[in-house]
């Protein structure tokens, strides 16, 4: 590690890349930690900032020779209710900028590339309960298409041209720096939001649909972890399983109910129950644990009073 790391972060505005920036800040040195992202972000005024747009591969690679980069960190996408909205541009987004990082890695101009991939690869005839590592992919969504698809040409760059892409499949994620970003488990935040302003809660997924989740503290650490395992140690290019709790939002609502007693919950089902129910109920991660010692720190419990303390500082300015 050190100063001869030099990182960057492109989408470094969204719900992983804010959280993910301070980490490797603490690491690296915010001066060795290039933010990017297509407007410009408050909340990194520490760090080196590069507006960018992924898909303008002639500024990707001036940023990469300006800073001398040495790892990516891809996260620029359109998440998966979003992409429904806009298939196309989500596609092209989703994919051609994940080409355009994996040739600079093929030409030697970047180390190491992490993309996050996400349970969205899975689909309706995939195994619900503890879904395997390989097992049946057959998404319905726009942003699962692209997710597999990318799966597979990180794959295929390893294989014929040596490139040291990580990639890790994301449950839902939930924390409290910033707002989630258009994805089908931003219930999962908003309710805390809503629970501590309003005492009330409309859910736009079923109150007993069972999905993986995980704190973004922890699915951080283990992006980290991931990048700093030794490159022999990694048997899996095209994406991880990565497990931490699966919780319903009926099972959510009670646990913020033992904090709030007055909180109240109700369904208005939407779109994303479709999405919803073609994902797994829960994951197996046992590749992760076995080829790099991960480990989950949030349960559902500790995630719950970690929402619930840092939304209410937050909301009351402290």
């Amino acid at each position: 590690m050190g100063t001869s790391t030099k990182v960057l972060v492109i989408g470094a505005g969204g719900q992983i890349g804010i959280e993910l920036c301070e980490a490797l800040n603490k690491l690296y040195g915010s001066e060795n930690v290039i933010a990017s992202d297509i407007k410009p972000i408050d909340a990194l005024s520490n760090n080196p900032f590069e507006q960018l747009d992924v898909l303008n591969s002639v500024k990707l690679n001036e940023i990469i020779q300006k800073y001398r980069i040495t790892d990516v960190y891809l996260l620029a996408a359109l998440l998966s209710a979003t992409a429904e909205k806009n298939p196309s541009y989500a596609w092209k987004l989703n994919m051609e900028g994940l080409f355009n990082v994996l040739e600079l890695a093929k030409e030697k101009h970047i180390q190491k590339v992490f993309w996050p991939s996400s349970i969205a690869v899975f689909g309706p005839t995939t195994p619900k309960v503890n879904t395997p590592q390989y097992t049946v992919m057959d998404p319905n969504t726009v942003y699962g298409i692209s997710k597999l698809a990318g799966e597979r040409w990180c794959e295929w760059y390893a294989q014929k041209h040596q490139v040291d892409v990580r990639s890790i499949r994301y449950p839902g994620l939930i924390g409290w720096k910033s707002q989630p970003g258009g994805g089908t488990t931003d219930y999962a935040v908003h309710i805390f939001y809503d629970a501590l302003q309003k005492g009330h809660y409309t859910c736009f997924l079923r109150e007993d649909t069972m999905l993986p989740m995980m704190h973004i503290e922890d699915a951080v650490r283990a992006t980290i972890e991931l990048m700093h395992t030794p490159s022999e140690k990694i048997t899996i290019r095209s994406s991880y399983n990565l497990a931490a709790m699966s919780f319903t939002p009926q099972q959510l609502a009670e646990k913020i109910q033992n904090y709030l007693p007055n909180f109240k919950i109700d369904y208005q089902i939407d779109f994303r129950q479709n999405i919803a129910d073609s994902w797994p109920q829960s994951i197996d991660d046992s590749y992760a644990r076995r080829d790099w010692g991960w480990k989950e720190f949030y349960d559902l419990d500790k995630l719950v009073q970690n929402m619930l303390e840092n939304i209410r500082k937050k909301l009351n300015g402290k």
